[in-house]
């Protein structure tokens, strides 16, 4: 691999354009000896960790879409017609047998390790330095005597590669890997644990050993399998090079390393999309702690997400490997994991690979409209709010993930993606069908009384966890905010797909429900129902964000009330994710101080030394009681938006820079972040004054820009000035696509 010429070079340019840095890489003065410590690598098909097990180099391998997909027993016995009779009759028990046992009783369907690679280090050798550069994805550690191991995942094709370099002769046969396969087998005298990867009951996996491969295959559930493949060789420069793939329910096969080719492993394509990556947009803080967490969260995002791969899983591509099932199964949790997780892509301008997302959601929409005539008895689409990677449901805690409103929550993702791209192909052919056929089934699942419409059922995430006081009788205001968005997004595309009789019909379901319920503590759990303790779930505001569907009129003092109201409770109930989502009500609340607050806090707190998001307070609960470090990635990419909402804002159609910025933030920059529109913007503050901003137009339209706070007097380009209207503080000026403005400070 031709790597560290390259390397130095990258740097160079990185630093140029002020994007991605050395100083926020991930660097460690001797290996990590966690998994959920280690090197994470990954290209959204394939991942892996790098770490140090006994005197060992470990990889653990891992492919996103490796699932054990049986059907979960017992759930397709339930409806919820009958689910409601139950709670009535106050015998939830019967419906706890069915619908959340089976998840905890039984180990699949959910997430599975691939497998691990090994290689043994030296005699006498030690890890001087191990570093991730976040510019490319490569895994560097260095040894004494100049000894090198490097690896990388190819950001477009689906093998993993590694290498060591300058080895002594005499040692390259020690450096050939080794496989490992998960624990999937236990001893004789071994007794599987109520989370251990036995309990799956898989037949004994092979391992054949070739003289440069290694094949593992490893008979999965009804028939399935899956294969790790390993190959090297050794170059007459002291070089051990290799790569690694898996394959499912199909023989692995690998692209030949011939090392006669100047790039045997393809990194100039591997760097070509990682540059690309990085030049979609940057950001510029004063705040070395925030910024660098926000680069590694953004570095991770690169890592999981790809517009053809299922979406982003509780832990993606980075299963854990210590011989158990992962936390909640490495399942999809729609309930807030997968949409906090794909929050920063939009702003970020990766549109690209937020479609994942839609792509997948579109995918299993059979699924999903085949269980919701099953469950709920309605046409239209709900989806599972805990679902396989096929879409199916798994239960658990039914009142969330069976929820009758996941699918309302889920249409801003198609809503976000029409918007932020305002592509209006697939606002036509997939968001107004997919938002249609969800109000559908939101008319028919709710009932009519005294002129307004309720839910026969609702509940709140996850308020009073699994018991049968977390059903309510009338809406709460979770399920209430989500289901005005979705009416309200379906007038929109409706409107913008030029259906005028259904633009109508929407308008009517969104009249026919009922306004939030609020009083002096803000928004409420539910109708004379407050929020009485400190909760890690922020559902019952999920109307301030990410919904933002609160009218703010003078006078309406609901925002301030409720996270008045949260600081009362505080956040000893609190995981990592709830900083970080907090963090993001502040800044659309323009509380900038706050927000950056509660991003510290997140980071210092809740991340493990490889920047993971661990859930509990990993400072002995400085913050939170909750000190246990179950790793899932919602958390960091809910961070990564709470920058950006501190950056930039444009959801009433109005862009508006610097909208929530601490106090002391003077010097702040942002280059190319996406706006709703389509509209791409950079701007610059320099000792606390605004002083220019650019805007790119990706579509014809009237782009709308709020003066910022200190352009007094400015310089247009890119337009003639008489075409730049101003009203209410507000520009407008008619754009073309491709076209280019840029507003400079006159400083008069």
């Amino acid at each position: 691999m031709k790597l560290i010429p390259l390397l130095a070079g990258l740097f160079l340019v990185t630093t140029v354009h002020a994007q991605v840095k050395r100083q926020h890489n991930l660097k460690f003065t001797s290996l990590p000896k966690q998994w959920d410590e280690a090197l994470p690598i990954g290209n959204g098909w394939l991942g892996a960790l790098v770490w140090q097990r006994d005197n060992n180099i470990r990889l653990s391998l891992d492919r996103v879409d490796l699932w054990d997909d049986r059907p979960m027993p017992e759930i397709h016995r339930m409806t919820f017609k009958w689910v409601e009779q139950q709670v009535l009759k106050g015998e939830y028990d019967t419906v706890q047998k069915v619908g959340d046992r089976p998840y905890d009783q039984n180990a699949a369907p959910g997430k599975i390790p691939g497998a691990a690679m090994e290689f043994s280090i030296p005699a006498g050798y030690q890890a001087r330095w191990a570093e991730a550069d976040l510019s490319n994805g490569l895994v560097w550690i260095e040894f004494d005597d100049e000894l090198r191991f490097l690896s990388y995942i190819h950001a477009t094709q689906r093998e993993g590669y590694f290498a060591w370099e300058n080895a002594k002769p005499e040692m390259l046969d020690q450096l050939i890997p080794s496989l490992i396969p998960p624990r999937y087998q236990l001893g004789p005298t071994e007794k599987p644990g109520n989370a251990s990867l036995a309990r799956l009951e898989y037949p004994k996996g092979s391992v054949k050993k070739g003289k440069n491969n290694i094949r593992y295959h490893q008979p999965t559930w009804n028939g399935h399998y899956y294969e790790v493949l390993i190959q090297w060789i050794i170059s007459k420069k002291n070089r051990l090079i290799g790569s690694w793939t898996i394959s499912i329910d199909q023989p692995a096969v690998l692209t030949r390393i011939d090392p006669a080719l100047k790039e045997p492993t393809g990194w100039n394509a591997h760097e070509k999309w990682w540059k690309d990556y990085w030049n979609r947009s940057s950001i510029s803080i004063p705040d070395s702690l925030l910024e660098t967490q926000y680069y590694r969260e953004m570095y991770k995002f690169g890592s999981v997400a790809r517009a053809n791969t299922p979406p982003i899983s509780l832990q993606s591509v980075w299963t854990a490997d210590d011989g158990r099932l992962p936390p909640w199964k490495g399942d999809y949790h729609h309930d807030l994991n997968t949409q906090l997780s794909y929050w920063p892509g939009y702003t970020s301008n990766h549109t690209d690979l937020t479609a994942g997302f839609t792509n997948w959601l579109w995918k299993v929409r059979p699924e999903n409209k085949r269980w919701t005539k099953q469950y709920f008895g309605t046409d239209g689409l709900n989806v599972p709010g805990v679902s396989t990677i096929s879409g199916k449901p798994m239960g658990g805690w039914i009142q969330y993930s069976m929820s009758p409103t996941t699918v309302c929550w889920l249409a801003q993702n198609f809503y976000w993606q029409w918007q932020y791209t305002n592509d209006t192909v697939f606002l036509k052919q997939r968001v107004y069908p997919y938002i249609r056929d969800a109000a559908v089934y939101l008319e028919q699942i709710t009932r009519m009384e005294n002129g307004k419409r309720r839910l026969p059922l609702s509940s709140s995430p996850e308020y009073n966890d699994n018991k049968i006081t977390a059903w309510f009788h009338n809406w709460t205001n979770y399920d209430l905010s989500v289901a005005r968005y979705l009416s309200y997004v379906a007038m929109m595309t409706a409107n913008a797909a030029g259906n005028k009789p259904e633009e109508k019909r929407w308008t009517k379901l969104l009249q026919e429900l009922p306004e939030l319920s609020s009083n002096e503590t803000g928004l409420t759990m539910a109708p004379d129902v407050n929020m009485e303790h400190s909760h890690r779930h922020m559902s019952p505001y999920i109307g301030i964000f990410p919904l933002k569907n609160l009218s703010e009129h003078p006078g309406d003092k609901r925002i301030d009330l409720s996270l008045k109201h949260l600081e009362l409770l505080g956040t000893r109930k609190w995981t990592g994710y709830a900083f970080a989502w907090m963090a993001n009500m502040y800044a659309s609340a323009n509380k900038g101080d706050s927000a950056a607050k509660h991003l510290r806090i997140f980071a210092s707190n809740f991340v493990s030394p490889n920047s993971f998001h661990l859930n509990g307070d990993q400072k002995g609960g400085e913050y939170s009681d909750d000190q246990g470090r179950p790793f899932t990635l919602e958390g960091n990419f809910a961070f990564a938006q709470g920058i950006h909402e501190m950056l930039i804002r444009s959801n009433t159609g109005v862009i508006e820079i610097f909208p929530a910025l601490p106090a002391d933030w003077k010097d702040v920059s942002f280059r190319k972040l996406r706006t709703e529109g389509g509209y791409l913007v950079s701007a610059e503050k320099e000792n606390g004054v605004e002083t220019v901003v650019e805007i790119t137009a990706t579509k014809n339209g009237l782009l709308l820009l709020k003066k910022p706070r200190h352009f007094h007097t400015w310089i247009v380009e890119g337009i003639d000035h008489d075409q730049v209207g101003l009203q209410n503080n507000i520009f407008s000026i008619p754009v073309k696509k491709g076209q280019v403005i840029r507003f400079k400070n006159g400083f008069e």
